[in-house]
């Protein structure tokens, strides 16, 4: 795969480390990863755009899903995981996740993260939506990944690993071959560099997150931007299936006009029995799917939606006053206190709800090593299509692809030798290839997708999305072309450029598939479509900054990488 050429307008970088690899991103993906390649004897840098434990992991409150209960088995979890993906998981894929998960969770407890336990001593595992089993472990009642955070980044920092925080990465470096050398990266005046540098490394691992806030209202933190899929998509890499935006059905509601990141409801407390109800207190869930408020995700959205549209209300209610203060405080302590934070009191009081944006199950394509298709670089946890998810993940498989697929990562990297190669990185170019947007670009991308390409989509909304995001891409554009100015560069520049990038590719990607599947909610196309589209949609950017798209031919994955070109 051949570089775009584009790059972000950016100051030439004015500092360097080099390191067998480079880590972007301090989630449960990045931290295991960086971890294990550091254990393999590898030089390892992690670099995070905020602090090691400000990302999307620390904010999950479910737990981690695997088959670690009495009766429970991988096989079973495989069933739930392929019916939750509507028919677009890779399975051999999701065979991976669910065999090797059991004893990356164990490896998990032995780096020092601790579960909370039951009267025997063993793990305490509840139900969330789409298992027929209990295999969610979980922390802290509904802290569990700040637990994983905690225990990740006080072994990174116990180790020595050098990281580069408040970082925002810019581009992937690559070598006169197109092979991956590094990347640069913009901090934000804090720790021992200043400005653009670059870290040299023939191996980039991706573990970014996803990029919840291109739409008004989600459960992402802000600093979710799309920053890989964007930086991968300029370097010339492939992403798939990003249409499949997953919005959670019961984040709490704070109003119509609420924006940014929203307090999440764990689906762990519907696995521990709370119902979902109108406003009369009717359970509208209740013959819609055998497993009613439990059902996958996808499921329990769209019936949230149409109960809302049917009754022209804003939200629904989750009520769970059934299960007393004593049982709110200690199994649900983070989700109290922030209801009643907002003046609500979920043990006295049904909890208003509604779907905002969640999870990206789509990202950059990777193959079952992690490896995307530029050699060298590789991506885990959600900024990558590993296959895993399909058209819908499954509650709380997302802390273990991180953990899984880092893990093979690493283990890819020390066995390929890839890190004996000494990068030669082309320089950069002088002058920019990619316009940079203004910062209140952000809320207008925001907006355009919210109402275009949400929870709710059709035709005329999509090419209205998308007609407006053109119109925001050949505004910046002819600026450059004409006058060669653009936005100046700075963080919140790039974030919106980056914002505008995923966001074409997820409305591009949502027009072409012209059935309802999963968290893909076509209304003016309602049925699933297998004979048409049980296929992946993959796009990558052209050097002249347009969208080349394709259907691959089957479910499967090709492989990303020619033989000749694996490392």
């Amino acid at each position: 795969m051949t570089s775009t050429g584009i790059r972000l307008h950016a100051p030439a970088p004015g500092w360097s480390i080099d390191a067998d690899v480079v880590v972007v991103g301090s989630g449960v993906a990045g931290l295991t990863a960086a971890l294990r390649c550091e254990a393999a004897g590898l030089t390892t840098v992690v670099v995070t755009k905020a602090r090691l434990d400000d990302g999307s992991t620390r904010w999950a409150q479910g737990g981690i899903a695997a088959a670690l209960g009495e009766g429970d088995t991988p096989e079973q979890h495989l069933d739930d995981t392929l019916v939750a993906g509507a028919g677009l998981c890779d399975e051999e894929a999701v065979r991976i996740l669910v065999t090797e998960g059991p004893d990356a969770v164990r490896r998990l407890i032995a780096t020092g993260a601790r579960f909370d336990e039951s009267g025997d001593g063993g793990l305490e595992l509840t139900r969330e939506g789409g298992h027929h089993r209990r295999r969610i472990a979980h922390a802290g009642g509904d802290a569990t990944g700040a637990e994983i955070s905690r225990a990740l980044v006080e072994a990174v920092r116990a180790r020595g690993m050098r990281t580069v925080e408040n970082a925002l990465v810019l581009d992937l470096l690559t070598d006169a071959e197109g092979r991956t050398a590094g990347v640069t990266l913009h901090v934000m005046g804090e720790g021992q560099h200043d400005g653009v540098g670059a870290v040299h490394a023939p191996a980039v691992v991706l573990a970014t997150g996803g990029m919840g806030q291109v739409f008004s209202a989600t459960t992402n933190p802000a600093v979710s931007t799309g920053d890989g899929v964007a930086l991968a998509l300029r370097a010339g890499a492939e992403v798939s299936d990003l249409e499949f935006v997953q919005f959670h059905p019961t984040v709490l509601f704070l109003g119509p006009d609420a924006e940014g990141q929203q307090p999440l409801v764990s689906e762990a407390v519907r696995g521990e029995g709370a119902h979902l109800v109108d406003a009369d207190g009717v359970r509208f869930m209740l013959g819609q799917h055998e497993l009613a408020e439990l059902a996958p995700r996808d499921v329990v959205a769209k019936g949230i939606v149409r109960r809302m549209l049917e009754q022209d209300a804003e939200h629904m209610y989750l009520d769970a006053r059934h299960f007393g203060a004593e049982m709110w405080e200690n199994r649900f302590p983070t989700i109290l206190a922030a209801c009643r934070a907002h003046g609500i009191d979920p043990v006295t009081q049904p909890v208003p709800v509604a779907p905002a944006a969640h999870y990206a199950s789509g990202g950059v394509r990777t193959d079952s090593h992690g490896r995307t298709t530029v050699p060298g670089l590789y991506a885990c946890g959600e900024v990558a299509c590993t296959g895993v998810h399909g058209a819908n993940r499954l509650a709380s498989n997302s802390l273990l692809e991180g953990l899984v697929y880092a893990e093979r990562i690493a283990a890819d990297i020390a066995a390929t030798g890839l890190h004996a190669r000494v990068p030669q990185p082309l320089p950069t170019a002088e002058r920019p290839a990619h316009p940079l947007l203004p910062p209140e670009a952000r809320l207008a991308i925001q907006r355009i997708m919210t109402r275009g390409a949400g929870v709710l989509r059709s035709e005329a909304s999509l090419a209205e999305a998308a007609d407006r995001l053109h119109r925001l891409h050949a505004d910046a554009r002819d600026a450059l072309d004409e006058n060669g100015k653009t936005a100046e560069p700075g963080v919140d520049t790039w974030e919106a450029t980056n914002l505008l990038c995923v966001a074409r590719v997820l409305v591009e990607a949502a027009r072409r598939r012209e059935e309802t599947r999963g968290c893909h909610w076509r209304e003016d196309r309602p049925e699933r479509d297998d004979t048409a589209w049980r296929r992946h949609i993959v796009v990558r950017l052209n050097p002249n900054r347009s969208l080349a798209v394709r259907t691959t031919d089957t479910t499967d994955f090709p492989p990303t990488l020619p033989q000749a070109q694996e490392q």
